[in-house]
């Protein structure tokens, strides 16, 4: 169980005690992340991210905040989303003091020195190069792109390399300044955890004045991108795609009846397309279905590395399983076997302390009411499989789909022909 209390300076506190662990995880999140962004200056979220690990009046330098946690042996790293940003340090249970001091030192006390930043800048651009250059991530990018259109949920996360360029210090520091405000952060602390923890935390955390801030609420996403097929030619061995539609927020009531059919659609190694399009056919060597949610919806997708002489048969396989299912809806061993994934994945995931961590914040963040894991287990078991057929036949609006392409493909009439 976890134990949730407010600051001093009003940010919202997350204990999680786990005992079979030595370990212990400091993750602390903000509500903003690049579609809270305008046009000019696409990336600053993440920009914002890397510079909190550039050096402290405390500790000056990069190589000084990494030295003291590398010693102690930390995992330590930070995310940007489109919805959020995390940070977090998972160490050594007896360490977690120099955790909370170093964690909180970077996002409240980072210097931002103009040097820093310029040199920063070519990292990031090398950063998205990097993603680039990997159709198996850069495909998701494009989808999102695709299907969100000139919103800020199609902008990409790290931006372009002209933004980078370009933005100032005093806008970057702006930003900053507008939206890590303490009093609007989730610390959540799990693993093994001392009596003294909440003095330790209000010592650290709690002690950054909060509360000078509006809340800021990003833009609602309402209308689809024009182009339905958006093809990057690329020379690649593979065909890499994504495609999907729209689909459900994070608190969206049906949001695990999607989960459980997109477990049966392309979530494990024995689920309809793997076997249609990998097992029986060898036309992929990955392919897989997935949810991504946000505050106002959400997107359903499947994503595969293809044979690039067979892709048109590729896309029929899994336009026809998902007419399929559309239609007839799932088997009772598909459905219950899903359920039981379901269970087995959770317990997986949260193991560890930084899982837990994860896990715990997300909710406190995005989400009107968190819910604990045996919670979440309740609302998949009370999910029926008239549930499931109901969702698939809104979910599944062909009407609506968009589809990413990368590779040796110029022609995008055949592949309409097929999805439309």
């Amino acid at each position: 169980m976890y134990q949730q209390l407010n600051l001093k300076n009003s940010g919202r506190l997350l204990l999680i005690p786990y005992q079979d662990t030595k370990a212990a995880t400091v993750y602390c999140m903000f509500p903003v992340g690049s579609r809270y962004e305008h046009k000019k200056i696409v990336g600053v979220s993440h920009f914002i991210e890397h510079l909190m690990f550039k050096g402290t009046k405390k500790r000056p330098t990069t190589l000084d905040i990494s030295r003291e946690l590398d010693a102690h042996g930390a995992e330590y790293n930070a995310f940007t989303s489109k919805d959020y940003t995390g940070y977090y340090i998972k160490i050594d249970a007896e360490q977690m003091p120099l955790a909370l001091d170093i964690l909180s030192d970077m996002l409240f006390h980072s210097k931002f020195e103009g040097e820093e930043i310029d040199k920063e800048r070519g990292v990031i651009i090398e950063e998205l190069h990097m993603y680039e250059d990997n159709p198996t991530m850069h495909i998701d990018t494009l989808f999102e792109e695709t299907l969100y259109g000139d919103h800020p949920l199609g902008w990409r996360i790290g931006g372009w390399p002209e933004q980078i360029k370009a933005v100032t210090r005093e806008e970057i520091i702006s930003y900053r300044d507008k939206f890590y405000d303490p009093a609007k952060m989730v610390v959540a602390v799990a693993g093994k955890l001392p009596a003294d923890a909440l003095a330790q935390i209000e010592k650290t955390f709690g002690a950054v004045g909060g509360g000078k801030t509006a809340v800021v609420k990003p833009e609602s996403w309402k209308e689809l991108g024009a182009e339905r097929i958006f093809i990057q030619y690329k020379e690649t061995d593979q065909t890499h795609i994504a495609l999907g539609m729209p689909a459900l927020s994070y608190e969206h009531k049906d949001l695990p009846a999607l989960k459980l059919l997109t477990v049966i659609l392309g979530g494990t190694m024995s689920s309809r397309l793997f076997i249609e399009v990998r097992e029986k056919r060898g036309l992929a060597y990955s392919v897989r279905a997935g949810v991504e949610s946000y505050h106002e919806t959400g997107n359903f997708s499947v994503r595969a590395g293809l044979d690039k002489n067979r892709l048109e048969q590729a896309l029929t396989v899994i336009m026809n399983e998902l007419k399929k299912v559309k239609e007839s809806g799932v088997t009772k061993k598909e459905f219950t076997d899903a359920k039981t994934n379901f269970h087995g994945r959770l317990v997986l995931e949260l193991e560890e302390s930084n899982a837990l961590a994860d896990f715990y914040s997300r909710q406190a963040l995005l989400m009107e009411k968190i819910k604990t894991p045996e919670e979440k287990l309740a609302e998949i078991d009370a999910v029926t499989i008239e549930d499931v057929h109901r969702v698939a036949g809104e979910i599944l609006d062909f009407k609506k789909l968009r589809m990413a392409v990368i590779g040796g493909v110029k022609d995008a009439k055949p592949l309409e022909k097929i999805l439309f």
